[in-house]
């Protein structure tokens, strides 16, 4: 493997001298309101939202841990990555709601649903789940990048990585985040393109890609008695795990709430659809080359997690390397700064606001930033215990998804498309799934250690476990709503689509377009089309 080119230092410092001067532009603009800090002051278009949307999520954790995954496993996570259809349901579905409410954050928008005790309880929920799910897991891949390809030592990278992100996004608020990720999305597909398709010239062409991997690398449906990824659990679950991420998370959804009206945010969704097309063909495939290469003795890898990094070193030619590389340290920036964000709008606008409603803006500003401080200690406190879930990075994300993504998701479905549900039926389901999928993932850690009851719940697999758990909350919903008394229609009114007004109905039919749903039903036809190409019938022959 190859070193790194003084030319290559050269692009990288240039990279970011571009991306913090974005940065420091933005910060120089107006920021004394929440609605700037937090919103980007709820002036952003199509365009930059979709871009953000998908830098948000495709961070270095997505790169490494996909990567991984599939040099070790294949494509079978790949149901993961097959989400656009998510997003067009956030756009289509949800935009609408959350648009009309003019929400700071998801908590917000259950309590206008249901009660501040919803509000509570997912705004703790989340914070929660950043820091298993996101943070920890942003600045362990970036640490990997830099050890991989720097030589850098892992708890070094760790902090580098927090300090710089955590400097402009403190500092700049969720414009600076906007803007610099619309340049570090372009920049992550150009170099993953570029990865995959010098893989494939040098392992021989995609026919010999499929020979030297073999063909169940290339299945997205595995067999139903396989341990991890029985193809029935992949078909139900990951939908689960993208309805909360792509519609209901904060992370995400805040890009859509910074739109400037509801066209805006809902061709933003589409725009976000489209660029999610591409992982399954320049994360994944860029995986199973590296284990082709790895196979096959051209290629070293000590762990799976280093196989795109690996293949960064290995394959790209001086300068074009340099770029990629600084792609792949401002991707996790990027992922990583729309979470500290993220986390501050919902600690200030969900927690301390409602403590101190007396608060002025400059002071709510402020409390975001020290907000965003606290979550990075914790995110690298979390670190360490990582390992005892999942070898493989995805792996790990997907299987902590698993177990707090749907009583989250059940509230806000069963919210928007039934009235009768109440508060009560929404907080018990927040609740016991919570308590449930904490109770999981602590016997998880403890598996080893236990035996009857506990060590079978512990071993379920956590595809069949995600089902469970979110037919379970429906279960509670229903049950506890049913018993007790119906909420009042009048304060519920627009936030249920059996509650909205005629009016309010048309403005929104008049935000779309035939070309809007075209250019979705494109997205439905790609998706369908992926599936049955990585297929048993078709990737057996």
């Amino acid at each position: 493997m190859q070193g790194i080119h003084p030319l290559d230092w050269l692009v990288i410092s240039l990279y970011f001298i571009v991306i913090l001067g974005i940065a420091w532009w933005v910060i120089k603009q107006k920021q004394d309101t929440t609605t700037d800090y937090f919103l980007a002051g709820r002036h952003v278009g199509w365009f930059i939202i979709g871009a953000s949307i998908f830098a948000s999520n495709i961070g270095s954790e997505h790169i490494v841990g996909l990567a991984g995954t599939a040099a070790k496993t294949g494509l079978a996570m790949g149901h993961y990555e097959l989400h656009s259809w998510c997003i067009l349901l956030l756009g289509w579905v949800f935009v609408p709601f959350y648009m009309r409410t003019k929400v700071f954050t998801m908590p917000e928008f259950l309590e206008k649903r249901y009660s501040p005790t919803a509000r509570w309880f997912l705004s703790l929920i989340s914070l929660v789940a950043y820091v298993m799910t996101k943070i920890s897991v942003t600045v362990y891949a970036g640490a990997v990048v830099f050890s991989t390809l720097m030589g850098v030592k892992f708890w070094t990278g760790a902090l580098i990585t927090v300090v710089l992100t955590g400097l402009y996004t403190i500092l700049g608020g969720l414009r600076a985040v906007v803007y610099t990720e619309s340049l570090q999305a372009f920049v992550l597909l150009f170099g993953s393109i570029t990865i995959t398709v010098l893989g494939l010239i040098k392992i021989g062409g995609w026919n010999n890609l499929v020979a030297v991997a073999g063909s169940d690398h290339f299945n997205l449906f595995l067999p139903l008695d396989h341990p991890d990824f029985p193809w029935l659990g992949m078909v139900l679950a990951p939908p689960i795990v993208g309805i909360w991420y792509w519609c209901t998370d904060q992370c995400i959804v805040q890009r859509v709430l910074a739109a400037r009206n509801e066209t805006q945010a809902r061709r933003g969704s589409i725009f976000a659809a489209y660029l999610k097309l591409f992982p399954i063909f320049i994360f994944f495939i860029p995986g199973i080359i590296a284990y082709a290469l790895f196979k096959t003795g051209q290629l070293q890898l000590d762990t799976f997690d280093q196989a795109f990094p690996a293949l960064v070193k290995a394959l790209l030619p001086v300068g074009v390397r340099g770029l990629v590389i600084g792609g792949l340290l401002a991707a996790l920036m990027s992922s990583l700064a729309a979470v500290f964000n993220s986390c501050s709008t919902l600690f200030t606008m969900d927690i301390y606001k409602k403590i101190k409603s007396d608060a002025s803006e400059k002071t709510l500003v402020l409390v975001g930033r020290i907000a965003t401080a606290v979550m990075v200690v914790l995110g690298i406190l979390w670190i360490p215990l990582m390992k005892y879930i999942s070898g493989e990075l995805y792996h790990y994300l997907q299987s902590v998804q698993a177990y707090l993504a749907p009583p989250i998701a059940s509230v806000f479905l069963l919210g928007l498309f039934s009235k009768r549900i109440n508060s009560k039926g929404a907080v018990t389901a927040l609740f016991g799934g919570f308590i449930i999928g904490v109770l999981r993932l602590v016997t998880e850690l403890t598996k080893d250690n236990l035996s009857g009851v506990l060590y079978s719940f512990a071993d379920v697999n956590f595809l069949y476990f995600a089902v469970y758990l979110f037919v379970g909350c429906i279960a509670m919903m229903v049950v506890v709503s049913m018993i007790t008394k119906p909420p009042s229609y009048d304060k519920i009114q627009g936030l249920t689509y059996a509650t909205t007004f005629a009016e309010d109905k048309k403005a929104s039919r008049a935000s779309w377009s035939l070309k809007d749903i075209i250019l979705s039903l494109v997205v439905l036809a790609v998706i369908a089309a992926a599936m049955i190409y990585f297929s048993p019938l078709i990737v057996a022959k």
